[in-house]
């Protein structure tokens, strides 16, 4: 199945209501009744409803989703955990927009081949096989893994994640997904109390955290939920995935949705 975008002639500054969303787990999270719900609502309302995927995946994963998997296509991405951001549409794929990138280049260097030797064999640590540009990232196993490997993430002067007990990325220092949001929204001039950010692991808990409206999807790992359960602007959801964030839609009253949603 393959999706194409609906045209649009509004900026997204001018749309009601905006989506910026993790995808494993929440935008691809619930049931394929509650994705298409959710898929559906956002396609037949593309000149109100603005897409923003804020993601661990990189570029060619997201433009492989949208091409070949039905999933609606976004109008900008924060991918890499926050090291990219670029813009999307199914003429050009994912094109990073270099301004807004020059300070996570700046901070990060050339650091991928030196992260890489320093923690080469390291236990627990599996390097995983994409050339990032401005991280480096793992499979992690937690049962053989070595938190010695944070230290020395510190000590070369960038920032460890962990993730969902699976993933440990290496960013460059202050760089996330809640970050580089906040600069694409401030970029693109768009009021940020229309902007719902949407997540389910530890690696979302930057943008949950960045004061923009936000709901953590039922099926979150319970690290983030405990991390975010103090949040005023955050919706605890009880659905899952797709479905926990049309909840939200409905709880913070930002768009309207057909009956039955």
């Amino acid at each position: 199945m393959t999706s194409t975008r609906t045209t649009t002639s509004s900026a997204l500054n001018t749309r009601k209501f905006i989506l910026a969303t993790d995808l494993d787990g929440t935008f691809l999270g619930g049931s394929e009744e509650d994705r298409k719900r959710l898929y559906d609502f956002i396609e037949a309302n593309r000149e109100t409803v603005g897409l923003i995927f804020v993601t661990g995946r990189d570029p060619k994963f997201i433009g492989d989703l949208c091409s070949e998997n039905g999933v609606p296509w976004p109008d900008y991405a924060v991918g890499d955990v926050g090291t990219t951001i670029a813009t999307v549409s199914p003429e050009t794929g994912v094109a990073p927009i270099v301004h807004l990138e020059e300070e996570i280049a700046a901070r990060w260097g050339d650091a991928g081949e030196t992260v890489r030797a320093r923690l080469d064999g390291h236990p627990g640590l599996s390097l995983q096989p994409t050339d990032f540009r401005y991280r480096v990232s793992y499979d992690l196993d937690h049962e053989t893994f070595d938190a010695s490997a944070c230290s020395i993430v510190e000590e070369m002067g960038h920032q460890w994640l962990i993730s969902d007990n699976r993933f440990f990325d290496v960013l460059p220092d202050g760089v996330s997904k809640g970050p580089s949001l906040r600069r694409l929204v401030e970029y693109l001039s768009i009021e940020p109390g229309r902007v719902l950010c949407a997540g389910d692991t530890l690696n979302d808990l930057s943008m949950l955290e960045c004061g923009l409206p936000a709901v953590a999807v039922g099926n979150s790992e319970p690290s983030l939920v405990e991390r975010v359960a103090h949040l005023e602007h955050l919706h605890m959801a009880q659905a899952h995935g797709a479905a926990g964030i049309l909840e939200a839609i409905r709880a913070f009253d930002m768009h309207d949705l057909p009956k039955g949603y």
